[in-house]
């Protein structure tokens, strides 16, 4: 069996993996999950977030003891954590698994991308606070960009625990290369209904920075609460390969 770290995206926290991280563990898995800072209990102020923060909260993960590498799964933003932590621990890690997350290539940020996304209906739906260092998603935006196939119990939920999105992790360009990076074996989740990171961009992605294996669910940007049995067999079979 394996260890899964699983990351989460913006807006959220260790709590979204909540309805898959036992199906995981039933499945004989060893599970790790975690707040980024200035995500759900973690109270850094969102101005001191960074990327370099994010990344080193999965290295601290990645370098508690493990009986084997693991397979380190991001979510959505988390994908810009996941591919920095393969930077700098890549022996730590047995594959790489984005779920509709941003997989980019060195010199490319989450935001730049993001806001390039003509399909996303996320960045109508938000008030960014500069002065704040971050970003708040309405509710109108997060039931339209996220929850729109999800349970009810699960959107008003989030309502209660989504946190403020800091600002710097999304301006931050990834520095990777094929000498760390490129060497961590890549599987990626593409979401087919996703209004959040469209269709369309998460092809673009994984195109351009090739997947061994991609997976496809027909799931908006959430599927650990759309289809959380589905995406649990997912993992647990890729975990395999």
């Amino acid at each position: 069996m394996s260890t899964f770290v699983l990351v989460h995206g913006g807006w959220h926290g260790a709590w979204c993996w909540d309805r898959v991280a036992p199906l995981l563990e039933q499945a004989g898995h060893e599970v790790v999950r975690f707040d980024l800072p200035g995500h759900g209990e973690d109270r850094t102020p969102a101005a001191e977030v960074t990327l370099h923060s994010y990344t080193q909260r999965v290295v601290e993960a990645l370098d508690a003891p493990q009986p084997e590498p693991v397979v380190l799964v991001g979510h959505s933003l988390g994908g810009v954590a996941i591919s920095q932590a393969a930077e700098q621990r890549p022996g730590k890690i047995e594959k790489l698994v984005y779920v509709c997350a941003l997989l980019l290539p060195d010199g490319k940020s989450a935001g730049e991308v993001s806001q390039g996304d003509s399909g996303s209906v996320v960045f109508k739906n938000v008030e960014v606070q500069q002065d704040l260092g971050r970003i708040v998603i309405s509710e109108e935006g997060l039931r339209e960009a996220l929850y729109h196939d999800c349970p009810e119990e699960d959107f008003e939920r989030a309502l209660r625990l989504v946190t403020p999105q800091p600002i710097a992790p999304l301006g931050t360009p990834v520095e990777v290369t094929e000498g760390n990076f490129g060497t961590v074996r890549r599987i990626y989740v593409h979401t087919t209904q996703d209004r959040t990171a469209s269709p369309a961009a998460q092809e673009k992605m994984y195109t351009e920075l090739p997947c061994e294996k991609v997976v496809s669910m027909a799931t908006g940007h959430l599927p650990f609460f759309a289809a959380p049995e589905e995406l649990a067999g997912h993992l647990d079979s890729l975990a395999k390969l």
